[in-house]
């Protein structure tokens, strides 16, 4: 369960995401042509692969939805439970914030923490 897959019609945007995902965490990311929910912390999906994933949703807080901005499509993901829609026209980067998000919020990911000396100087008094 510790991957990321990305499970997109467009070859071209998949393998963007998994260029800009890969400077962005350890998880492996995969490009898939089914997605498997059980074992992944994280499923990228268009509409065309959201239907290949069994309803209910086992797990609808590691789906992440890219659709258009289309009320149907919108209401589709909303019936189905899933936490994270973005849109197509999204930028790449807000698509990664959505799926890193996705990400931690499965448990998966655990923050980065910054290493550096204390400072020795005493915090500003104001």
């Amino acid at each position: 369960m510790n991957c990321i897959q990305l499970a997109l019609s467009n070859a071209a945007k998949a393998d963007l995401l998994r260029s800009l995902l890969s400077r962005s965490t350890q998880l492996p990311v995969r490009c898939v042509d089914k997605p498997c929910i059980e074992e992944a912390c994280v499923v990228v999906v268009d509409p065309a692969h959201m239907r290949m994933i069994p309803a209910p949703l086992a797990f609808p807080e590691r789906v992440v939805l890219i659709t258009q901005n289309d009320p149907n499509h919108l209401k589709d993901a909303w019936e189905a439970g899933v936490n994270s829609v973005v849109s197509e026209q999204d930028p790449p980067n807000t698509v990664v914030l959505a799926i890193l998000s996705a990400c931690l919020r499965s448990g998966s990911m655990s923050p980065r923490h910054v290493t550096g000396r204390p400072s020795k100087d005493p915090p500003d008094a104001r």
